[in-house]
């Protein structure tokens, strides 16, 4: 601290050239503070159920495997089971195969389980009477300009139909809204139609689902009932993993692409690329202040004492940027969370994400800092001085 406005003069000597690299450093470590968010709930998701009051269940293998049917009427009787509904993926489009909808074919009794999901009463009256029925989120309708009554063309990019083509129509009987703005991006954008119609229809369902949903009484409780479905079948040819819907949801994504993976490439080109900015940067500045450096070291200043004044200054520019970059980050995500409705929700910036950026701040400030300061320690005052 004895240096420190040695130091603050220094770094700001061209403030042009700071407040650019500030800027760099600032997006990369809001980047960073907004991945590593998601890449740590990825890593802590699916460890413990007990809080969740819906569990999903799937197979243990890959979410594209089914599950028998019988293995509903078992799972209800499990104790701490309320209530227990299914569902397949159906995976429709819209006129072109691009518009990949998220269409499910679902229980009678779906939308029990979901009480954040909302219908008019006549509406979903006239769902369960008609076979091939579907109710459609309210972003969908708007999307497409669709109208209840509307018999829509839909086509299945997985299965057939009786007929054996791709081609479904579906009368729009309903329209799903969310109770909520939390649950608004995902529930407006859903489209459900009736499982029986599904397995009926197409000669790839029998008997079986593709997930269950059960509502657990107690949520303290939540894991235990968990492990206890998963029980059922164990050692089958059909195990199953039970857990929260949003561990579910993040195990799901894990079999497409390798979360950590993708988030630590993507870290990795921006750190190096700002290791490569900042260095330069740093460099410059010392190469500028050479007979500077020389005159502090001819009226005593030691060439350890410019190599650590080099050094903090290096590390100082680090830091501002990072921090200004985490405390964005921080603001930002919920933010984003209000601004899409729910559908992107950002974890919030724990202890975890600030101690191990605050670490980078320091090493990359020391990385970026070594050889010009290293340069700075071996100066010849003479040279220096005489511009050599």
């Amino acid at each position: 601290m004895k240096y420190f406005h040695l130091i603050w003069a220094a770094l700001f000597r061209r403030k042009t050239r700071t407040f650019l690299t500030l800027a760099s450093i600032l997006a990369a470590f809001l980047l960073f503070g907004m991945l590593d968010g998601i890449r740590s709930t990825f890593a802590q998701l699916g460890q413990n159920a007990d809080g969740a009051q819906r569990l999903q269940t799937t197979s243990r293998l890959s979410m594209v495997e089914t599950l028998p049917l019988s293995l509903e009427a078992r799972i209800r009787r499990i104790d701490n089971i309320e209530a227990v509904t299914w569902a397949n993926w159906f995976g429709g489009a819209y006129q072109n195969p691009r518009n990949q909808l998220f269409t499910f074919a679902v229980a009678p009794n779906y939308l029990d389980l979901y009480p954040e999901i909302e219908v008019e009463p006549a509406q979903l009256e006239k769902w369960k009477a008609t076979r091939n029925g579907m109710l459609v989120g309210q972003q969908m309708m708007t999307r497409f300009g669709w109208e209840v009554g509307q018999t829509i063309p839909l086509q299945s990019t997985i299965f057939p139909n009786s007929d054996g083509t791709l081609n479904w129509a579906f009368e729009i009987t309903g329209v799903l809204r969310a109770k909520d703005s939390k649950s608004a991006g995902f529930t407006e954008a859903l489209i459900l139609m009736h499982y029986g119609y599904f397995e009926e229809a197409t000669p790839y369902i029998d008997d079986s689902v593709g997930w269950y949903i059960s509502r657990v009484s107690d949520v303290n409780r939540s894991d235990a009932a968990a492990k206890a479905i998963d029980a059922l079948s164990q050692n089958s040819p059909h195990e199953t993993r039970t857990m929260n819907e949003q561990a579910a949801m993040a195990a799901q994504l894990k079999q497409m692409a390798d979360i950590g993976l993708i988030v630590g490439s993507i870290m990795g080109a921006v750190f190096f690329t700002l290791l490569l900015l900042t260095g330069n940067t740093m460099a410059q500045a010392v190469r500028e202040r050479t007979s500077e450096l020389a005159v502090l070291k001819t009226i005593g200043f030691t060439s350890h004492s410019v190599l650590a004044m080099v050094l903090a200054e290096s590390v100082l520019l680090v830091v501002i940027g990072g921090v200004l970059g985490l405390g964005l980050a921080a603001v930002l995500g919920p933010v984003v969370g209000t601004l899409s409705n729910g559908a992107i929700n950002l974890p919030p910036i724990g202890w975890r994400s600030w101690t191990l950026g605050l670490g980078l701040m320091a090493v990359i400030g020391l990385l970026v800092g070594a050889l010009p300061a290293l340069r700075a320690m071996r100066l010849n005052i003479v040279d220096a001085l005489a511009g050599r």
